[in-house]
């Protein structure tokens, strides 16, 4: 195991490019029956073809989730707390397509209230395979600051 990377560590403009997953028809029709999200725009082959995107489009917040399970050298931070996620789904994610993010850091900030540790802002762009851009938001995180006797 690695030591793990400390507030003090953490650059702005910092970044971390994940690993990629290839969402599939069972990702779609697990998160249907997880959520009971059933719309037609995930669901229904015949009406989808009427959607604008032609097919089925995976759950946007399917796709949030995938991404946040990634790995990338974020999960060698001293993560104290998930705090915050904003996510804009600028594009549709077919099954079949393999996604992964870009992450930078914008901003390091120590806790006003607990000198133990901080909070660091992270801007994500998840893209597809062609480099299309399918989420884009911020990621907020609780980082542990590294000890001092």
């Amino acid at each position: 195991m690695t030591t793990p990377i400390h507030l003090d560590d953490i650059e702005p403009g910092a970044r971390a490019l994940s690993t990629r997953v290839t969402v599939t028809e069972a990702h779609i029709v697990w998160f249907a029956g997880l959520t009971g999200d059933f719309n037609p725009l995930h669901m229904d082959a015949e009406a989808a073809k009427a959607n604008g995107f032609g097919r089925t489009i995976a759950h946007g917040m399917l796709t949030h989730s995938m991404s946040t399970g990634l790995r990338s050298a974020i999960d060698d931070w001293a993560i104290l707390a998930f705090l915050e996620t904003r996510r804009r789904f600028v594009g549709p994610v077919f099954a079949g397509d393999t996604i992964q993010y870009e992450a930078e850091v914008l901003e390091v900030r120590p806790s006003a209230s607990k000198p133990d540790r901080g909070i660091v802002r992270v801007g994500i762009t998840v893209r597809n395979q062609s480099g299309g851009t399918v989420q884009e938001g911020e990621d907020v995180f609780s980082i542990g600051r590294r000890v001092t006797a």
